[in-house]
């Protein structure tokens, strides 16, 4: 698992190391893996940065909705990234497709412990841009490369569009 990891967070994707693991694994393995990994990761992140009564004492857009979407939209969009993680580790290991499905991540992973740990929403807007960027980018990598991963990060880039416009509802209204 520790080389699963390492096999994603550098640059040479395509080390022997990362190529025995692809070539030993079986692919519903890597799937598994990515799934349960970036699942975990995010509920665990989500559980580390609960909204509390900081987060209720701001003042809201009437377009904000009741916290009890959050969990399970972003429970559905982390299977569906890691289904895309895996696809891309699968298929696109040393790609600008890989590089770009990891920053996605990296930037996605720092935004609650931004917003709702530090409560830094300025910076937490800047980090949900950079994902949102990171998201168009790879959209269109993949619309190229990997047809089912565009399709499959379109709702995810709705959603991120829309939390970015929640954030910068919050920071201007703040």
């Amino acid at each position: 698992m520790i080389a699963a990891v390492s096999c994603l967070g550098g640059t040479a994707l395509d080390t022997p190391v990362c190529g025995a693991m692809s070539r030993s694994m079986s692919k519903p393995l890597v799937y598994a893996l990515f799934i349960v990994l970036v699942t975990g990761c995010g509920l665990l992140i989500g559980i580390n940065n609960i909204p509390g009564e900081w987060y209720q004492s701001l003042a809201k857009p009437a377009f904000n909705p009741p916290n009890w979407v959050f969990a399970p939209v972003w429970t559905a969009l982390y299977v569906i990234i890691g289904f895309v993680g895996a696809r891309c580790f699968l298929h696109h290991r040393s790609s600008a497709m890989m590089r770009l499905w990891v920053a996605q991540m990296i930037f996605n992973f720092a935004w609650s412990p931004l917003f709702f740990g530090l409560q830094r929403i300025a910076l937490a807007l800047i980090v949900i841009l950079a994902l949102l960027v990171s998201l168009i980018a790879f959209l269109g990598v993949s619309y190229r490369r990997d047809r089912a991963s565009f399709l499959l990060f379109l709702p995810y880039l709705a959603w991120v569009a829309f939390a970015t416009l929640l954030n910068l509802s919050i920071v201007l209204m703040n």
